[in-house]
């Protein structure tokens, strides 16, 4: 309980993040305990969270991003958010989607958390390009919007990357389909406000 209060409310757990103080059956124990008595709370099967707490509203939802995280930490894979959240982070769309949607190379899982879906997909390699990432990011918006979109994409990409992002971009981009490739060149081109390549 000590470490959950140090990482702060709104945190997700899974027992992996506890297996230094003590064996499995031990922390699954332990995790049950908490829960049972409101100190934690149980989201799915092994996953649980310190929930923020509103006045009115009472306990919050937690972050889907913070779930799919700790989901990914519980097997020792990268995730990267996909679809029409990586779109709405940057302000491509308005809409919030209901179901947030995951790439990772893991396996695949699915968490409803209420009316809200955290939906894991296992992808390949060639699908799942520089993951945990805000490059990684923008290669999944763009794959979400298509080619239509590509130049609202790149727009917001050049303005926002990092020249590190930029450059790990760069690197990476012959593992986009053909289609997204002048897109993610436009984006990766440093230009003089960026400073030196």
């Amino acid at each position: 309980m000590a470490r959950a209060l140090a990482s702060g409310r709104g945190s997700v757990f899974t027992p992996s993040d506890f297996l230094d103080l003590a064996e499995r059956p031990t922390v699954d124990q332990a995790l049950s305990r908490l829960a049972s008595s409101g100190k934690l709370r149980r989201l799915s099967r092994g996953l649980y969270d310190l929930p923020k707490l509103h006045l009115r509203l009472g306990q919050l939802s937690p972050d889907p991003d913070d779930v799919a995280r700790a989901l990914a930490r519980e097997t020792g894979s990268k995730v990267q958010v996909a679809g029409a959240r990586a779109a709405h982070l940057l302000g491509l769309t308005t809409q919030v989607p209901a179901q947030t949607n995951y790439l990772t190379d893991g396996p695949s899982r699915r968490v409803a958390l209420g009316k809200r879906v955290v939906d894991l997909r296992h992808a390949s390699p060639k699908h799942l390009i520089l993951p945990g990432n805000a490059a990684g990011t923008i290669v999944q918006a763009l794959r979400h919007l298509g080619p239509t979109r590509a130049d609202d994409v790149a727009q917001i990409a050049a303005r926002s990357l990092s020249v590190t992002d930029k450059k790990r971009l760069a690197a990476s981009v012959r593992q986009a389909p053909a289609w997204m490739r002048p897109a993610l060149l436009e984006i990766t081109a440093v230009g003089p406000e960026d400073g030196p390549k």
